[in-house]
């Protein structure tokens, strides 16, 4: 339960303190001052929506950095780390994208992409990852994250974001301008929005990002088997992303922070809320592929 509540609050939070900002500067009271305003609410649903998702990209390297207690190498110290940020370079001009920085956090098997674009991205392994992998599936592992920033999915899930956030912004204040209407029946001063806008609006600015948040799961578990295709086509075949795979299985996969989750090699079992599908659909769907 706590995996799922970290993947939802915190988009969650970065909207509600844009909503906090916005209630303090009167926003509120200017949409329901003489009725609901829904073309303005619609702008006010947008900003909120791809603002809150928007930040989040834009921070989300130095929050990996942070979270996750990446070591970025700048300098390789080892033969190690050189091979590491050499198949990075090889695998980032093959796929055509500029050279993203390289880390290492510690860690059970596990690795991740992240950045706000294509060329100024971060690819990071973990430790348990490096000791548990012949470099045959390190390669894979790391073409898949490759995968993921040539497709542009970090971009691509901050739009997906954006439109829930937008949905869940403006449903929660249509649905709480109806209810304060409801309860405020026969009041004929024009004070603005109620308590009842308030509680309905933060109760289901809740309830809806969780359904939101199962659609941005379900479009993260579709991106994965395309980032495994990603990295069979980088490498040339499709067997090395094929034991990677297979070798996670018999590993046990660390968990990420949810701020990386959805762009790590392997996730954890939340079902509807999972960002990964389970690895033997993904071995399936690589076997299955035309070679």
């Amino acid at each position: 339960m706590k995996r799922i509540l970290l993947f939802v609050l915190t988009n969650v939070l970065v909207v509600a303190v844009l909503g906090i900002v916005a209630s303090l500067l009167g926003v509120n009271r200017f949409l329901t001052s003489n009725g609901l305003n829904l073309g303005a609410l619609l702008g006010f649903a947008l900003v909120m929506g791809f603002g809150g998702a928007i930040i989040s990209l834009l921070i989300s390297k130095p929050m990996a950095k942070w979270t996750s207690g990446v070591r970025v190498i700048n300098q390789p110290s080892n033969a190690d780390e050189a091979w590491i940020v050499d198949t990075v370079r090889k695998l980032s001009e093959k796929a055509g994208i500029g050279m993203p920085e390289v880390g290492i956090f510690e860690g059970a098997p596990n690795a991740f992409a992240t950045g706000a674009f294509k060329n100024s991205a971060l690819v990071a392994v973990s430790t348990g990852l490096l000791q548990g992998m012949t470099h045959d599936e390190i390669e894979a592992v790391i073409g898949h994250e490759i995968a993921h920033v040539a497709n542009g999915d970090m971009v691509t899930m901050t739009l997906i974001q954006g439109v829930m956030n937008t949905f869940v912004v403006f449903l929660s204040r249509v649905v709480g301008s109806l209810v304060d209407s409801f309860l405020r029946k026969g009041d004929q001063e024009n004070t603005g929005p109620g308590i009842g806008y308030y509680v309905t609006t933060i109760v289901l600015d809740i309830v809806l990002g969780f359904a939101a948040a199962i659609v941005v799961a379900w479009f993260s578990r579709h991106r994965e088997f395309r980032a495994d295709a990603g990295s069979a086509q980088l490498l040339g075949r499709k067997q090395p992303m094929i034991n990677a795979l297979a070798r996670l299985g018999s590993l046990q996969p660390g968990e990420l922070p949810k701020s990386v989750a959805a762009f790590g090699i392997a996730g954890g079992i939340g079902q509807l809320f999972s960002t990964h599908p389970p690895l033997e659909e993904r071995i399936a769907a690589l076997q299955n592929a035309q070679s």
